[in-house]
């Protein structure tokens, strides 16, 4: 049975396919047209999917949409008559759009397929589960548990903005879920709006600016009190009231009534690219305490109504790593299963695997000798051949050193990291999911001071306050991390070990940002962020055995079994996909070597480049 599931029409969109129950290929669309959160339809991912396996539309089971768009529309009707005279111009602008095009998706599906190859309509089976529905087959069916609460929180679905479900062996029940215009996930994009970043976009970026705030800080205090007592109502069980009279999301072409917060919570806008403030700082920090303190209010009731040991998340909140790094220390459930493509590019994958299980009725296996879960490390996007490098190659008219054995190539890169020079690293199979994983990543020496400097103002090009992610040996996790817990997926913060932190002078805590970020904190403080913490990567032989390679001749040479690891890209534009995105990426940066599965270019060698700040112009500023 060949099931292809298909997210579009909002952001991230993307295509997964499944054959037998088994995951064969997942990606998003924004990889392959160049555009971040590509919402179009995936048509290039689609085609993927179907060539790499070679499999036909006509062979597919099924083709599942991720959500319902009619009961999308009837919560837009309803939002609309709600508020009205309210919401007016958002009326006039969006009504058109769904009533030409997402109103009839099921012909939108169709001919868009048809361009891909032609089929036979008529034997074409499309099915829309609902939006939370998808988020939860996602993650509970390519995890390793056979029973297990399942939380999602996202801005919206069709009506609901978050659920808790109980998933066993094949089925999946929805127990309760939060409803619009109540979000979390829509309450934090508030806040990233209303602190200068772009909204579906920037969220990541305010999670990394609060370690900046001054923690137990009257200021910090004051804030959350504000958010508390004038923006949200947060009940025992995790769900929440939004006071409507604060947000323009509902009926509006905007997040929030600015004159409003700025007005209650005594803190003026953000301009999009000006100066942060400690103010944002502090403001930053008082909101992500909220969420956390809602994200383990949710994930107690979600214990008490399931009684399971075992929890299952996804949806784009499940993305914030910090609050995933508290509720795992939390030790509310024994074990925590968040899946890799918790945003909307997941529930692609969770569509198929919905209608797999609940509606063609496939029997789950869950093996006690299974791997972690069934997401193969998330490599589950295009690889590439010799063939495509030296055309490539060809094409540029590139410089390369081609190593017949791989061990070779892995000591002769970890030596460069070793001496502080910054590496692109092309492996393999492509990520599916917000997170380069050691196939499409920038790679750089942890105990090096200057190193999270230099890749954000030299090679990423976006703001000097992001802080960079640890790849470690997993073998070597318990050596660096205060919990030993794995994260294959780079998707929980945890501390740095008490052992290997420095101390902060007198008065750290009221230094300006700029002079906090460059303070020693530990001895790889190229991943340690403000706060002592790091968002881990856990590298296992088995799942990538050539990335697991590269850090353990770097731990051979250094001691050190850890790598800096980002994802392969400047400001602005997706993941790289291809060999040419690769090497296009590398000249117009300062990176100072490119690794393409066994062929090694040294900038140096590399005739001129005159596209150097070409992607200003390619990509807008996310």
């Amino acid at each position: 049975m060949k099931i292809l599931g298909i997210s579009a029409f909002y952001h991230d969109s993307a295509a997964a396919l499944i054959s037998d129950s088994k995951i064969l290929s997942a990606a998003q669309e924004e990889r392959f047209t160049r555009k971040k959160h590509d919402p179009s339809f995936p048509t290039n991912a689609v085609r993927f999917c179907l060539e790499s396996n070679g499999v036909t539309i006509d062979e597919l089971d099924a083709v599942v949409f991720y959500d319902k768009p009619l009961l999308k529309f009837e919560r837009l009707i309803e939002t609309y008559y709600a508020f009205a005279p309210k919401g007016i111009s958002s009326f006039i602008t969006s009504i058109p759009v769904w009533i030409n095009e997402k109103m009839f998706l099921k012909k939108v599906i169709r001919e868009s397929l048809k361009e891909i190859q032609p089929f036979d309509k008529k034997q074409l089976k499309l099915l829309f589960p609902e939006h939370h529905l998808s988020h939860s087959a996602s993650a509970f069916f390519p995890s390793p548990f056979e029973k297990a609460a399942i939380i999602t929180i996202d801005g919206v679905g069709e009506w609901a903005t978050a659920s808790i479900s109980l998933g066993y062996k094949s089925e999946i029940k929805i127990l309760e879920e939060m409803r619009f215009p109540h979000s979390l996930g829509l309450l934090y994009s508030a806040f990233t709006y209303y602190l200068g970043f772009k909204v579906n976009s920037g969220e990541y970026k305010l999670m990394g600016l609060a370690p900046y705030g001054r923690s137990e800080s009257e200021e910090v205090k004051k804030y959350i009190s504000l958010i508390k007592d004038n923006l949200v109502d947060i009940k025992a069980d995790g769900s929440i009231y939004l006071r409507q009279e604060f947000f323009n999301y509902a009926t509006g072409l905007r997040m929030i009534y600015e004159k409003k917060w700025e007005k209650t919570l005594g803190l003026k806008k953000r301009d999009p690219e000006s100066e942060i403030e400690q103010d944002h700082c502090d403001m930053a920090l008082a909101i992500q305490i909220v969420t956390e303190e809602i994200v383990l209010k949710m994930a107690t009731h979600a214990k008490k109504i399931t009684k399971c040991d075992n929890l299952c998340l996804a949806g784009g909140v499940a993305l914030n790593c910090v609050a995933n790094g508290k509720l795992i220390n939390s030790n509310i459930f024994d074990n925590v299963y968040i899946q890799p493509a918790s945003g909307d590019a997941g529930g692609a994958l969770g569509a198929a695997l919905a209608a797999n299980y609940l509606y063609f009725n496939r029997e789950r296996e869950v093996l006690d000798n299974q791997p972690s879960d069934q997401m193969k490390g998330s490599y589950l996007g295009p690889d590439y051949t010799d063939r495509d490098i030296t055309l490539m190659s060809k094409k540029y008219k590139a410089d390369y050193t081609y190593f017949d054995n791989f061990d070779e190539l892995a000591h002769e890169v970890a030596s460069l990291i070793s001496q502080s020079k910054v590496v692109g690293w092309m492996q393999g199979k492509m990520e599916f999911g917000p997170r380069a994983l050691g196939n499409r990543s920038i790679l750089g020496d942890p105990r090096d001071p200057e190193t999270q400097k230099k890749l954000n103002l030299k090679i990423k090009y976006r703001e000097s306050f992001r802080p960079f992610a640890p790849s470690v040996l997993e073998e070597e996790k318990e050596e660096f991390f205060e919990n030993n817990a794995s994260s294959p997926y780079m998707l929980v913060v945890q501390p740095v070990k008490k052992e290997r932190r420095k101390d902060l002078v007198e008065g750290y805590s009221e230094l300006p940002l700029k002079e906090k970020l460059y303070h020693l904190r530990s001895d790889v403080p190229a991943i340690t962020h403000i706060d002592f913490s790091a968002r881990i990567q856990t590298v296992n032989k088995e799942t990538n055995s050539r990335y697991w390679n590269l850090i353990n001749n770097f731990k051979e040479l250094t001691g050190y079994g850890m790598l800096v690891n980002t994802s392969f890209n400047v400001r602005g534009e997706p993941i790289i996909c291809t060999p040419e995105d690769a090497y296009k990426c590398f000249m117009r940066t300062e990176m100072d070597y490119l690794v393409i599965e066994n062929y090694l270019f040294e900038k140096e060698n590399q005739p001129k480049w005159s596209e150097i700040n070409k992607w200003e112009q390619e990509y807008t500023l996310d």
